[in-house]
């Protein structure tokens, strides 16, 4: 199976209600459009709704770290690209770019690490077989794309020596 690379998100906008007393696109609301758009990605490799419902099992979300690059607003329209950096039998490493839909400016980048779970036991568990398989997929084809500078970056203060 063939897959986008990267893979783009339905176009998304910035709600009015988003925007918080700095006049300003509130962080917790970028993650809300992330999440949208990591959901139509993980949709397209086997993992939407109707798995979770048949195979009673998901993916958890382990570890985030988001870089805000250029403010949005109200208004403003979206896209996103979800890039598989990264799989094992029961992991995704993924990251996401924010673009401006219109002008295509960056404005915020995710790093993300997911994991399966078995919702039964609530533990982790692997893909079953024809979803790891469309994962390594995926992961293979997004190889081809440039890293994001953002990808691993190390939250701190730099100091000058």
């Amino acid at each position: 199976m063939a897959f986008p690379s990267p893979y783009v998100s339905t176009i998304q906008k910035v709600e009015d209600q988003w925007i918080d007393y700095n006049g300003h696109f509130n962080m917790a609301y970028y993650n809300v459009l992330f999440d949208r758009a990591g959901d139509e990605a993980f949709d397209a490799v086997g993992l939407g709704p109707d798995y979770v419902k048949s195979a009673n099992a998901s993916f958890f979300t382990l570890e985030v770290h988001i870089t805000y690059i250029r403010e949005l607003h109200a208004g403003d329209e979206v896209r996103i690209e979800t890039q598989f950096l990264d799989c094992d039998a029961k992991r995704v490493h993924y990251v996401q770019q924010m673009f401006h839909a219109a002008e295509g400016w960056l404005a915020c980048v995710s790093e993300n690490i997911v994991m399966h779970i078995d919702m039964n036991l609530r533990k982790s568990s692997p893909f079953p077989p024809d979803v790891l398989a469309n994962v390594q997929a995926m992961t293979a084809e997004h190889r081809k794309l440039p890293v994001p500078p953002q990808v691993g970056h190390r939250i701190g203060i730099p100091r000058k020596t």
